[in-house]
């Protein structure tokens, strides 16, 4: 019996070591475009989490030394969530600026959602409508929607009332619910502004 037991714990501490000797497969790195589709899915973190932690140099290097703007995103949120690196703010709110800097739609919309709310700096409208508006020149449907509810809230110049209303305006969504919401905005802002003005922010984009 103390000879099969023994058999046993042998046999299972070979199979622990043999396990333990295969090889690690390595991840592969994640090229801009995916890293921004993860990004724009608010998908980032997990994937890295998901992929245990293997990149963190690789993602490093991108973003301190090859100065990627995604990846500078990226390891900015890893540093102020604490995402397998050890936590540290302030560095990571300055890789999210460098992103931003460099045009990043998706950094632009996060600073400018945290100026406005406060989250990890102190609240600043007038911060918040300068990354806003950069954002949503480039498209991004959350910068407009909140670039327009600062307006209708009184922040901001009016002299940029078209713009916003015009890039909220011909903004595509699928959502019905999000799509009110939008209506609801653009209706609002609209009172702020001469008709005229609101006839030609609606005019077809290539006029």
């Amino acid at each position: 019996m103390r000879l099969l037991l023994t058999s046993c714990v042998l046999l299972a501490s070979m199979i622990g070591a043999a396990k333990a000797a295969e090889p690690i497969e390595a991840v592969q790195l994640y090229t801009q475009d995916e890293l921004v589709k993860l990004i724009r899915k608010n998908a980032h973190l997990q994937r890295i989490k998901d992929d245990d932690c293997q990149l963190v140099q690789d993602i490093a290097a991108r973003a301190s030394k090859m100065e990627l703007p995604a990846y500078q995103f990226l390891y900015g949120d890893m540093l102020a969530y604490n995402v397998c690196v050890e936590r540290d703010v302030e560095l990571g709110v300055y890789y999210m600026r460098q992103a931003a800097e460099q045009g990043l739609a998706e950094a632009l919309e996060q600073l400018g959602r945290y100026y406005d709310t406060g989250r990890l700096v102190q609240a600043d409208k007038a911060m918040a409508i300068v990354y806003l508006r950069e954002a949503s020149a480039q498209g991004n449907l959350r910068a407009q929607m909140r670039l327009v509810k600062l307006y209708n809230q009184g922040y901001g110049s009016p002299q940029d009332y078209e713009d916003a209303y015009r890039w909220l305006f011909h903004s595509t969504v699928v959502d019905k619910a999000t799509h009110k919401q939008i209506s609801q905005q653009l209706a609002a802002l609209g009172k702020k502004m001469p008709d005229s003005v609101v006839a030609r922010a609606r005019l077809p984009l290539d006029n």
